[in-house]
This record gives C-alpha cells, sequence and structure tokens, in this order.
C-alpha cells in the first residue's frame, strides 16, 4: 500500500455500492483513503462504481445488476415451476366455485398450461373475477370495471376475454361489450 494512503475498514455486510460512496466521500473532503472490498484494494481518488464494480465481479454495475436480476428470475421462475402441482389443485377448485359444472373438465386441462406459461396462470384470476360477476347477473358495466382494474397489456387483456368467453354464458356478451 502507497504510504500516502489512509487505510480504512468497510463495514461488514457493505455493498460495493456503499464502499464506492464512501471512498467517494472522503474523495469530495480531498482525503485520500483505500480499503480491501474482498481482496481488491479500492482507492478515494481514483474510485468509480463501474471500475470497482469490474474489479471485483468482472462486470460493471448495470452489468452486474442485470445478472443478479436474471438470477432471482431463474429462481422464481424454477419456484413456481416446482410449485404448479399444488396450484393446480387450487385453481381447480376456485374454478368449481364460480364455473358452471359443464365448464369443468375443459378448466381443469387448461389450468395447468395457464400455470406454466409466460403469466403463471394470473389470468385464471383475473377470469374467475369476471365470471363471478357475470354468473352472479352482475351488470356488464361491473364486469368491464372489474377488467380494466385488472392492469392488463393488450395481449393479457385478449388471453382474458377468451377465457371469460369460454367459461362463462354471457362471455361473448361481454367481450363484445368490452371491445
Amino acid at each position: 500500500m502507497n504510504t500516502k494512503y489512509s487505510k480504512i475498514e468497510f463495514l461488514a455486510g457493505n455493498t460495493i455500492e456503499k464502499a464506492v460512496n464512501q471512498l467517494l466521500d472522503f474523495k469530495v473532503k480531498g482525503i485520500l483513503v483505500c480499503g480491501d472490498f474482498n481482496g481488491t484494494t479500492l482507492y478515494s481518488d481514483t474510485v468509480t462504481m463501474d471500475g470497482a464494480y469490474k474489479a471485483i465481479t468482472g462486470k460493471t454495475k448495470s452489468e452486474f445488476d442485470d445478472f443478479q436480476r436474471k438470477k432471482i428470475e431463474e429462481s422464481k421462475r424454477a419456484k413456481h415451476q416446482e410449485s404448479i402441482p399444488s396450484f393446480c389443485e387450487e385453481w381447480k377448485a376456485k374454478g368449481r366455485e364460480i364455473l358452471d359444472e359443464d365448464k369443468w373438465e375443459y378448466w381443469d386441462r387448461i389450468v395447468p398450461i395457464r400455470l406454466g406459461d409466460l403469466y403463471q396462470g394470473m389470468e385464471l384470476g383475473c377470469c374467475l373475477e369476471i365470471a363471478k360477476i357475470l354468473n352472479n347477473n352482475g351488470s356488464l358495466d361491473d364486469a368491464k370495471k372489474e377488467i380494466e382494474s385488472q392492469g392488463h397489456s393488450g395481449m393479457s387483456f385478449g388471453l382474458v376475454c377468451s377465457m371469460v368467453r369460454e367459461f362463462c354464458s354471457r362471455g361473448e356478451e361481454f367481450v363484445n361489450y368490452v371491445r
């Protein structure tokens, strides 16, 4: 270590970002310090966020953040896939509470497909909420307010409309009303 730098210790559990910000605080004050972060020495006068991330992880901060986000998404997807069998039973039971009996067999067939798709079954609940309104003689306007409150993209909106059309006796009427 160069003797012109005072050595500082980063707090245990510090993130790279916090360590860099701590060094930058010293830089603003004109104080030369350095600190060891997981075997990499960082200096207050030369540190940058991307430089520190690159030295420690081999990735820039944005590359590292993207990598972390992807790992978290992969983990969530894996956990969801493991849970599909129990989710299937839950959604089949929910369908039986709301849908007419002649729709149950087809509902049971599509539940695992919907749980395994992009939306991970979100559309199942959306469909059932609208079917509940329509099957209980609710107004088309109330059902429309429900679908509008669900925050759909164009694709999920179309998917939910198709499902309502299929699983609700008033589905065709509803779809014509909302489109």
